[in-house]
């Protein structure tokens, strides 16, 4: 077990109800000194004594320009708050500029507009028995009341609009208030030339829109069915189609978290709010227990910037910290995040000197990941496509491969122990499935790339003896596990793990495989392995905080003057996982409702 770890692992759950863990033990949370201290830090900020020289005074500090960050500064200016962000990277948007931007948002205009059959009272209850008594009751509260506000008001004050993400299911449907159709919702087409030269400053997106295409978050499940879907090949010359006229006028066309960042940034820059990169945040500032500032490094040299009001951190999780990740979370600790490569736990660090309590530190917003060479990729479609199947080390299956992405992970470090490996688990699929899916950015019917077998990362063999031996597991095993899955394919009836079962299961899925469009089998060699090991978007774990995202130390106290929002604050979806964009909702929302509290208008 790692360090400061909860001393009760997770138990398996049944398919429809979302996978939780226990929330971190007193062990890693209690004594804000000790953690502290863990991490090389002292126990408290220091005073005021020694403060360097003053870089300036604000009413509100911002650590970050993530989605939280930027929404929390946009809304502060507007407010009427002088205002401003410190960002560690040389780019502004963090993670959410890499990301497919997603949205979780119950009850907005957006959904309301488009027909959406939400209601305060189903989102309650879906909300309630996604995460449980993991966070309390309150905090739900306010995401669910403060959500639909947080984003009229940031197409109010930037040039940013949204779309539904039509039939993206909530992540378990099943359960009461669920919607099968999803609530999830993405940015709009932007003209990054708003931007001007700060578009040049844009975190890099995760990965690259093909070339002259313009494409939304939720075309991708349908380019993965280009070669064989006629709504596929439709939806790809619509995409092309959007590049094209954004040409001819012109355009610099952004979507899913390039457009988020770029629109949030377009906002702060009408809103007079400086933003500035280079400028990592060293420690809090604090005078009587209260925080009145942030010691950043500026031009090299450290630096305060006082607060009159408080400082917001929106600084993301901890993700690229091995040391943190060893201090709180399972082995085989996991290093395949596409978080932003910045996310180093700095600000939870700060919080924790300051005498913040933590928790859910030994979770993530987990993923199954293939560790591709450069970094990984995190699989989406790829293990929901009918003909392929997750196996362990024994090749043996050991879960509903189209469930929710965290869950999958989850599962894995449940079941992984010495005599039964389940990290890394290999996805196994065959020549009809990659003559007929899109892989990654790899065509239908193309190899995977030399350096991909070089790493590990896939193996390939003309038979399933063959294959087995090359990854490690019995052939036997192995040759019996792909029976069993053709048999239970071929009948649309996954009676082992229930794939299929949920709304959800069918969203990355070929509509033409009947009579489940989750399940074919495997026959045409030769055979894939490729090997996947825990991947995140992010660690979930950081700052406890209340309903008004303020931080609070062990005792339950507010720590006056410090807020937090989005990874670099524990998740109010605990251990589970709403549906699309549960991660990016609630930073906004929260970073939303900080400075609403800072401006008095809460």
């Amino acid at each position: 077990m790692p360090k400061s770890a909860d001393p009760h692992r997770r138990t398996t759950v049944p398919v429809a109800a979302p996978s939780r863990r226990r929330v971190l033990g007193a062990a890693a949370g209690a004594g804000a000194a000790v953690a502290a201290g863990g991490l090389g830090g002292t126990a408290v900020a220091a005073e005021s004594a020694a403060a360097p020289p003053l870089l300036g005074t604000y009413d509100v500090v911002v650590i970050g320009s993530g989605a939280a960050g930027m929404t929390a500064a946009l809304t502060a200016a507007k407010k009427g708050l002088s205002c401003v962000v410190v960002e560690k990277a040389p780019t502004f948007g963090g993670s959410a500029a890499r990301s497919g931007a997603g949205i979780w948002l119950p009850n907005n205009s957006v959904i309301k507009a488009a027909g959406v059959p939400d209601t305060p009272a189903k989102a309650a209850q879906y909300l309630a028995a996604v995460v449980g008594d993991d966070v309390p009751a309150d905090r739900q509260k306010a995401f669910l009341d403060h959500g639909p506000a947080m984003l009229s008001f940031v197409m109010a004050n930037s040039p940013l609009r949204f779309r539904w993400m039509e039939g993206y299911s909530d992540y378990y449907p099943e359960l009461p208030g669920g919607l099968p159709n999803g609530r999830s919702i993405e940015p709009d087409q932007f003209d990054g030339n708003v931007l001007g030269a700060e578009l040049a400053r844009l975190n890099p997106a995760y990965l690259a829109t093909p070339p002259g295409m313009v494409v939304f978050s939720a075309d991708y499940k349908w380019l993965a069915l280009t070669a064989v879907s006629a709504k596929g090949l439709a939806v790809a010359t619509e995409c092309l189609a959007r590049g094209t006229k954004a040409a001819l006028l012109g355009q610099k066309p952004l979507t899913m978290g390039q457009a988020l960042a770029g629109g949030l940034r377009a906002g702060l820059l009408s809103a007079g709010v400086p933003v500035w990169l280079d400028t990592p945040l060293t420690d809090l500032h604090l005078e009587n227990g209260a925080v009145t500032g942030a010691v950043v490094t500026r031009a090299g040299a450290p630096g305060l910037l006082r607060a009159r009001r408080g400082v917001i951190v929106g600084s993301g999780g901890f993700e690229h910290n091995a040391a943190m990740r060893e201090q709180y979370q399972e082995p085989p600790v996991a290093h395949w995040s596409v978080g932003a490569k910045e996310n180093t736990g700095d600000g939870i660090r700060a919080g924790q000197r300051a005498g913040a309590d933590v928790a859910l530190m030994d979770d993530a917003w987990w993923g199954p990941a293939i560790a591709t060479p450069g970094q990984p990729w995190f699989c989406l479609a790829e293990r929901t496509l009918p003909g392929g199947l997750l196996v362990n080390a024994a090749g043996a299956r050991f879960v509903n491969e189209a469930g929710p992405y965290s869950d999958v992970v989850h599962t894995m470090y449940e079941r992984d122990t010495p005599s039964a490996r389940h990290i890394p688990a290999w996805l196994i699929v065959d020549q009809n499935y990659r003559n007929r899916y899109l892989f990654k950015d790899i065509v239908p019917t193309f190899p995977f790339p030399a350096d991909w077998y070089d790493a590990g990362a896939v193996h390939k063999a003309w038979s399933l003896d063959a294959l087995a031996s090359a990854i490690g597991v019995p052939a036997g095993a192995l040759r019996a596990t792909v029976d069993r899955f053709n048999s239970l394919a071929r009948q649309g009836d996954d009676a082992d793990f229930g794939r299929g079962d949920s709304a959800y299961d069918h969203y990355y899925t070929d509509p033409s495989v009947q009579p489940n469009s989750c399940l074919a089998p495997l026959w045409l060699p030769p055979y894939y392995a490729l090997r996947i090991v825990p991947g995140d978007l992010g660690t979930k774990g950081g700052l406890l905080t209340d309903a008004r995202a303020r931080v609070l130390r062990p005792d339950g106290s507010v720590i006056r003057g410090l807020y937090a929002a989005g990874n670099a604050s524990a998740a109010v979806m605990g251990r589970s996982y709403a549906g699309a964009g549960s991660t990016i909702g609630p930073a906004m929302t929260f970073g939303y409702v900080a400075a609403l509290d800072l401006a008095g208008a809460l």
